[in-house]
């Protein structure tokens, strides 16, 4: 029952506060991430009351299988944006600008952090530095997406964005195994090229690989069906089961096994749009069944945020070093791709703005760390958390006032888009 009444709340405070957030005129997943603040650990969930809000992390993270099938849903969207059609058009940008982003990102980052290793010292260990650089390259697609379809944003700017905010997540998981390997060699003094370069690529390949077999056989099973409503159900029986698969790990002669979750459901949404010949419509289907999934998956990414890091002055002196140099390092490389590869204006002004949300992957990653790396761990883990939590409550406010600066979201006209499609996002 108390887990049924805090989703019950948690849906019912993100939906209030996205009517708060409108008149502000700030984009609902930032009401949604408040909301989850106020019923979280922190707030409302100090009272102690089980069900009115979340009384401890421990109680937040009970819902993670709600989270996990989330963001399959926001991966699969995402790779409904792998048109080959599209691709023609944008693929070489978005591959080159994605690579510029990310790589940008971990250098600047890696530059300013090790510079602020000499002037403190141990309070942050060169391998700490490292590591926070490799984190930088995520970008959260959550947060993006979501902006982009409840404000309804069309044009250059958006269809570039898509793909390359799903190509950085592969980028981000080869350059973290490669800087984090390095990390461990400095820390515990062991060196191997098997986890530092074998088992990112391998776990990229086989992700896709996955995808790909899991994209043929949903197309082939959604051709049994005719009626709407069963192939939306198929559709979500299909995100779910991929979820569950994505989620095994073995070893194979010495060699760990595992799969992105994110990037096998971005597969499974790129080969069922490119073969399934009605698959724009049935993801407009799923794009309403998802709504509430999605209101949830923000109200408890907001309730898991871990406001205590603001106590310690360190975090919070090395967590703004961090965001200040991941966000340059995003922004001179997005400018600088754009740039090489002959984009729109809009495109070279304003993308690097869009790249700059942050959560569940770069999270992922600090949780690695902190479970490897002992102090040095923990001080990644609570850095990653302080920036997330900047990052996730400014990140879509910026990516908003980016687009509707590029054009791509027309003030006032958003209610007038919704209701043409039939519904109001907002």
């Amino acid at each position: 029952m108390e887990s049924l009444l805090s989703i019950a709340v948690a849906l019912m405070a993100g939906l209030l506060f996205s009517r708060v957030v409108k008149v502000l005129r700030l984009p609902a997943v930032t009401g949604y991430l408040i909301a989850g603040v106020l019923i979280g650990p922190y707030c409302l969930g100090r009272l102690g009351i089980p069900g009115l809000g979340f009384v401890s992390h421990e109680a937040v993270t009970s819902l993670d299988a709600l989270s996990q099938v989330a963001l399959g849903f926001i991966a699969f969207a995402i790779g409904n944006e792998f048109r080959l059609s599209q691709l023609k058009h944008t693929g070489r940008q978005a591959t080159v600008i994605a690579f510029t982003q990310a790589l940008a990102a971990t250098a600047v980052v890696d530059a300013v952090l090790i510079g602020v290793h000499f002037l403190v010292g141990d309070k942050l260990p060169i391998p700490a530095a490292i590591t926070l650089g490799a984190i930088a390259t995520a970008t959260a697609p959550a947060a993006t997406l979501m902006v982009v379809r409840q404000d309804k944003a069309r044009g250059k700017l958006t269809e570039i964005l898509l793909p390359i905010v799903a190509l950085d997540d592969a980028i981000g998981l080869v350059v973290f195994a490669v800087s984090f390997g390095v990390a461990k060699a400095m820390t515990q003094g062991e060196f191997s090229l098997v986890s530092i370069l074998a088992e990112p690529l391998i776990e990229v390949v086989l992700s896709i690989g996955l995808g790909f077999v899991m994209g043929l056989l949903f197309t082939f099973f959604e051709r049994w069906f005719h009626s709407n409503s069963k192939r939306l159900c198929l559709s979500v029986t299909f995100v779910i089961l991929t979820v569950a698969v994505s989620m095994l790990e073995f070893e194979v002669g010495g060699v760990h096994v595992g799969f992105s979750s994110l990037l096998v459901c971005m597969m499974l949404g790129a080969v069922f749009c490119n073969i399934c010949d009605f698959s724009a419509e049935l993801m407009e289907r799923t794009d309403k069944w998802t709504a509430p999934l999605f209101v949830l998956f923000f109200v408890l990414s907001g309730a898991e945020l871990e406001l205590s890091v603001f106590a310690d002055l360190a975090i919070v002196g090395v967590g703004a070093a961090y965001i200040l140099a991941r966000s340059a390092g995003k922004y001179l490389g997005a400018y600088g791709g754009a740039l090489a590869m002959k984009c729109e204006p809009n495109i070279v002004k304003y993308l690097g703005v869009t790249l700059l949300p942050q959560a569940g992957v770069a999270l992922g990653m600090s949780l690695t760390a902190a479970q490897t790396l002992g102090a040095e761990g923990a001080l990644i883990r609570n850095v990653s958390l302080f920036a997330v939590l900047v990052y996730e409550l400014v990140g879509p406010l910026l990516t908003k006032i980016a687009l509707t600066r590029a054009g791509e979201i027309v003030p006032g006209a958003t209610d007038a888009r919704a209701a043409a499609d039939g519904e109001d996002d907002e």
